[in-house]
């Protein structure tokens, strides 16, 4: 059996207490009052936020538009008429216009990365730093650069095809042990036992033999060691996932539609998920994790190696878990008053917040009273994905993982980055103005804000947590 090969460590295999991390979600339907609720205790969801801002109930208020390449890539509009006065911004949030010399220093990135990929030995340290300034898009990169910063593959490119080959054969033997139902898996063991027979005995024609069937084997059996009573129990989850996948990112073809190419996507993701969830039994899944997953999966799934694109689901299956090890505890009841725990890192935040902005960290805290658990809760545990457009979101990843002290560190410098770039609407807003605006963030130039969060003065607290 291979069940222990992809679990999280023991630290981290605890029930989480929050429940779902995105409000909305549970399928009980909205509150009815349309406030805010301004106490958050364990188990209580957050509201869910549409990406940029855009309010479910408020569709009128947004232009939405995505076309798709070839390649299945994603060109999204989405302007708030809130700022409709500010300048027009390119579909990646940059300016309108790309110069020729963004033009040929995109050109000499590409050339840059493709050339340390196809080193026989990759400089991970090289690596990092090309893919900080972002990964240019098409021919793969983005899919090798990630598996590389996440540790999925090693440095030496001669280790690759073994590698990959024996990661990829692990997963489907857990999806064969895992996912199928005890009679499928049953069938497949008497196939082999039958066949193993023929070859002993020769193809002699007689009566079939008939299997008996054990109390612990028959689907109605209640015991816990049952096989039929455990692959029950998770029919509850797999309903779930199923939901919360319909919701993920549903304007882009590529997760939502009823398109056999879209069905067979939600069905590796579902896969994934369910598998995650049964292999660790004490988290499970929780409502949000759908959305960690699907950037991952994307990038895989797009990348223009045939044979990698085949495999994404595998590849993205060890590369989510790598990388929700480093986050789980976030959501470990037991924890969170521990140095790894949420409250100690939504701490963390607002202590690099007041080290490079007192006056905004004083209004926040004291004047205003809108402290991080309102905004910042869904910011971390979900790596922002909820935030910015899909496109935005690719961009921020390649910084967050190719951040040399990890990327809880990094996550913590963009938040900051986050309130210190809307500190002027921040401080001329009360308790209800300012909550509303850090749970609908605004649309932002996000070059800058990430150039804004690499300069900010490291936090002194700091606890950062390396993949």
């Amino acid at each position: 059996m291979l069940k222990g090969k992809f679990k999280l460590p023991d630290k981290a295999r605890r029930v989480f207490p929050l429940g779902s991390l995105i409000a909305g979600l549970d399928d009980k339907g909205e509150d009815e009052s349309g406030g805010y609720d301004l106490v958050f205790q364990s188990g209580e969801e957050l509201e869910f936020i549409q990406p940029n801002g855009a309010e479910v109930a408020k569709e009128s208020d947004y232009e939405f538009q995505c076309e798709f390449d070839d390649d299945f890539g994603i060109n999204d509009k989405m302007m708030d008429k809130e700022d409709a006065k500010a300048p027009k911004r390119s579909l990646k949030d940059g300016p309108g216009q790309v110069s020729v010399m963004e033009v040929i220093a995109a050109d000499e990135k590409r050339s840059d990365l493709e050339h340390e990929l196809s080193q026989r030995e990759i400089n991970l340290e090289k690596l990092r730093r090309i893919a900080n300034t972002g990964i240019p898009e098409g021919g793969g990169l983005r899919a090798a650069t990630w598996k590389l910063l996440l540790g999925y593959l090693s440095p030496s490119r001669d280790l690759w095809e073994k590698e990959l080959t024996g990661n990829r054969q692990k997963y489907a033997k857990l999806k064969e042990e895992l996912l199928c139902s005890p009679s499928e898996v049953n069938r497949v063991n008497d196939d082999a036992l039958n066949s193993d027979e023929l070859n002993v005995e020769g193809d002699v024609a007689g009566p079939l033999k008939r299997h008996g069937v054990s109390h612990e084997d028959h689907p109605l059996s209640v015991g816990k060691s049952s096989a039929w009573h455990q692959y029950f129990q998770h029919t509850e989850i797999a309903d779930q996932i199923d939901r919360d996948l319909q919701r993920t990112h549903p304007n882009i073809k590529f997760f939502s539609g009823d398109s056999s190419f879209s069905r067979k996507k939600r069905d590796a993701m579902r896969n994934i998920l369910l598998l995650f969830a049964k292999l660790n039994p004490a988290i499970r899944y929780v409502q949000g994790m759908n959305e960690v997953l699907a950037p991952i999966f994307y990038v895989f799934s797009t990348d223009t190696d045939q044979q990698n694109a085949a495999n994404a689901e595998a590849d993205s299956f060890s590369c989510f878990v790598r990388l929700l090890s480093d986050s789980v505890d976030h959501f470990c009841q037991q924890l969170d008053n521990s140095p790894v725990g949420i409250l100690s890192t939504l701490s963390r935040l607002m202590d690099l917040l007041k080290a490079n902005d007192e006056e905004l960290w004083r209004h926040l805290e004291s004047t205003t009273k809108v402290k991080p658990q309102f905004y910042a809760f869904r910011w971390i545990t979900l790596l922002l994905t909820q935030e910015f457009k899909f496109q935005s979101i690719l961009r921020i990843w390649d910084l967050l993982l190719s951040n040399p002290s990890g990327v809880q560190d990094m996550l913590l410098r963009i938040c900051c980055a986050m309130l210190l770039c809307v500190k002027s609407r921040l401080l001329s807003g009360d308790f209800v103005a300012n909550l509303r605006l850090l749970q609908h963030y605004p649309d932002i130039n996000i070059e800058h804000l990430l150039q804004v969060a690499q300069d900010l003065s490291p936090d002194t607290v700091s606890c950062p947590l390396s993949l």
